[in-house]
């Protein structure tokens, strides 16, 4: 081994080089910066105090529906009403997102009351919220 491969190494989360000192130790693997952030920013879906929140903000804003949200956001909740609900896989394919990503716009979602999950035959849909 030389000195250079002593001072580089890969993130086991996204694979991506860098100096060996730069990783941090989380859950037994070295991850990059950008990987510890994108795990530990998650938003929680099922959070009553969010949920109340939004609720009040978009109220005293006058938002009604998809008003207010990013042009992400609309596109998926635009996606789902469409189809009257979609898995997380067909999202994620639609919308090309990382799970983090998906779960965090998810969750943005749920919080305005716009789509919840629900449990089918065949697994768990997102689907608009009035279902």
């Amino acid at each position: 081994m030389t000195d250079k491969d002593e001072l580089v190494a890969d993130c086991e989360r996204c694979g991506r080089e860098f100096p060996a000192e730069e990783l941090i130790e989380e859950g037994g693997s070295r991850i990059c910066e950008d990987c510890y952030i994108s795990a530990h920013s998650r938003i929680k879906a099922c959070d009553p105090w969010a949920v109340r929140s939004k609720k009040i903000l978009r109220e005293k804003a006058g938002l009604v529906g998809a008003e207010g949200l990013t042009d992400v956001q609309k596109e998926i909740y635009d996606f789902i009403v469409s189809k009257g609900g979609a898995t997380r896989d067909e999202i994620a394919e639609r919308f090309s997102l990382p799970p983090e990503e998906l779960e965090n716009q998810f969750a943005i979602l749920r919080h305005c009351e716009l789509v919840k999950g629900q449990k089918r035959k065949d697994g768990v849909y997102i689907v608009p919220f009035e279902e």
